[in-house]
């Protein structure tokens, strides 16, 4: 059982886990052992997860996140495979405490006079650079 928070708890049978060579420097050793772990975890279809918290992950624009709302986290960084998943473990969970809070919404507010005129004075200095760039010479 993997604790994500007070609330949810995700089972053992939610959580996909494929083991995969990892890429890489380590000699022989990186060729003959899997230590890469590929974690799948169904956003879209997990009962462990609340509603409001399946819509915000599903909402993300995240490459991790297939089509079929299925997350998938690889986890190469260490050498051996207990890290790998242990890794792979604290990720997912640090991705889905970013779903449980509400993002606050933006309060609509009105530019200040102050930075209206100094957008418009800026514009001005703009404009009479780029006058001065097409005005020719005077050739005496």
């Amino acid at each position: 059982m993997l604790i994500v928070s007070r609330a949810i708890h995700l089972p053992e049978s939610e959580l996909v886990e494929r083991f995969l060579r990892a890429d890489g420097p380590g000699g022989q050793h990186v060729n003959r052992t899997e230590s890469a772990v590929e974690l799948r975890f169904d956003v879209a279809h997990s009962p462990s997860l609340p509603d409001d918290v399946r819509a915000r992950l599903l909402a993300r624009r995240d490459r991790r996140l297939t089509g079929e709302g299925t997350l998938v986290i690889q986890a190469r960084r260490f050498r051996d495979q207990a890290r790998n998943r242990d890794d792979a473990r604290e990720r997912l969970v640090e991705i889905i405490h970013g779903a449980l809070e509400a993002p606050k919404k933006r309060v609509a507010t009105r530019p200040t006079r102050a930075s209206k005129e100094r957008r418009l004075v800026a514009k001005q200095q703009r404009g009479r650079i780029k006058q001065g760039r097409s005005r020719k010479p005077d050739i005496e």
